[in-house]
């Protein structure tokens, strides 16, 4: 008997049936996109981490979601979540925050607050995944949002980049040990995407009042060979690329998907 083409659609759409994953940075952006995106894929339940709470349950997802409010750099959270992601599928590794200025004119206090959620919130929250993976029968797999600031040297960003150049070698790190687990990580470095992280530059703030924040983002993207910055469902359609069956042997690897920012 042939198979219809919306039904072999409605296959492929659901790839991630039953599964259970955990999204952090879930309630604005690419993790928000990523969190739909699985939910309408399939996944039977979700953990979303972020310290924006209305954010969170205004997404409003098709499936069994436990919110979890608070900062990924808290050791605490994590232990008390531990228990609770058992039978755990998959992890987006995503919070994160912004931060510019040239380094010689950083503070300490500036550098350790975007390390403390870019890398240490990265760190703890991949950890726990691999923990409760490892704990389990099936390995699972993970991404990491990383970022081309991490692989092309910008400046005025300087904690930033080298937050994100060491979450993608972390990806690397954590795939060699995990793959005697069965467990798969993987990063994804995006270049231009328009999402609020850039809200908390002030050169974007004071172009956004001036031109507004679409004229912003055109003038922004122009650095960029596709002439345009990447949506956020975009970003979350190749990370769940990675995280699916149908990555199955892809481990340890860096996706650069910047529309040739790094050409």
């Amino acid at each position: 008997m042939g198979i219809g083409l919306a039904q072999f659609a409605m296959t492929i759409i659901k790839d991630f049936d039953g599964r259970t994953a955990l999204v952090t940075g879930a309630a604005s952006g690419i993790g928000a996109a990523c969190a739909k995106a699985l939910a309408g894929r399939g996944a039977a339940k979700l953990f979303l981490v972020d310290v924006d709470k209305s954010g969170l349950e205004a997404l409003m997802l098709d499936c069994e979601v436990e919110y979890v409010i608070g900062s990924v750099a808290d050791e605490s959270l994590w232990s008390i979540l531990e228990p609770r992601l058992a039978g755990l599928d998959h992890a987006i590794v995503n919070a994160g925050i912004g931060a510019g200025g040239p380094i010689s004119e950083l503070s300490l206090s500036e550098w350790r607050r975007v390390m403390n959620v870019n890398l240490d919130g990265a760190f703890l929250t991949l950890r726990t995944a691999m923990r409760v993976m490892q704990a389990g029968p099936k390995g699972g797999s993970a991404v990491i949002t990383a970022s081309t600031t991490g692989v092309k040297p910008v400046p005025g960003v300087g904690p930033y980049g080298v937050s994100k150049a060491a979450v993608a070698h972390m990806a690397r790190i954590a795939a060699m040990e995990g793959a005697a687990h069965n467990i798969r990580v993987n990063a994804i470095a995006p270049g231009g995407v328009d999402t609020a992280i850039w809200d908390s530059g002030e050169d974007f703030r004071r172009s956004v009042e001036t031109r507004g924040r679409e004229a912003t983002i055109q003038i922004m993207s122009k650095t960029t060979p596709l002439g345009r910055f990447a949506t956020s469902e975009e970003i979350a359609d190749s990370m769940l690329f990675m995280l699916s069956d149908a990555g199955s042997n892809i481990t340890g690897h860096v996706l650069v998907s910047d529309g040739g920012f790094v050409l």
